[in-house]
């Protein structure tokens, strides 16, 4: 049971790392669409959104993966509906990280067309889901 609860601790821990990347990333993009190219304030948004992605948001997805599903195994939930729509709602979460990747390549190659607003509306994305996921594995209601 040591194992379980370590890996666990494990998991809360990737959660709250890849979660304050898929809160913050977004906010820097907001404020990095209001900049011109090549200006130093956007090679330093470029510089921390390159850094955040790779050394904090990007593990942390894969640790949040491979340790969610040893505990999903080890603990018998894989016929549980909860998990099914947690599940779904990570992999949506995952998609929205591979978008963001995708708009920091964009910022990069100095080719993002969206708005400050965009972002600001995608950031509320994040926060939605994982509401879900919290309250599907808090009461566990089906």
């Amino acid at each position: 049971m040591s194992a379980y609860l370590s890996v666990k601790a494990l998991h809360i821990l990737a959660v709250i790392s890849w979660m304050a990347g898929m809160l913050y990333l977004p906010r820097l993009f907001v404020y990095h669409a209001g900049r011109p190219r090549g200006a130093e304030p956007a090679q330093t948004f470029e510089t921390m959104e390159r850094r955040l992605m790779r050394a904090i948001m990007t593990p942390a997805l894969v640790v949040v993966w491979l340790s969610g599903l040893f505990l999903a195994w080890s603990g018998g939930f894989f016929g549980a509906g909860w998990l099914h729509a947690k599940l779904a709602l990570v992999a949506a979460m995952s998609a929205i990280h591979v978008f963001l990747e995708r708009e920091r390549r964009a910022f990069a190659a100095g080719t993002n067309a969206r708005s400050p607003r965009f972002y600001r509306i995608l950031n509320e994305a994040p926060t939605l889901l994982m509401v879900g996921v919290v309250f599907l594995v808090a009461l566990k209601p089906f």
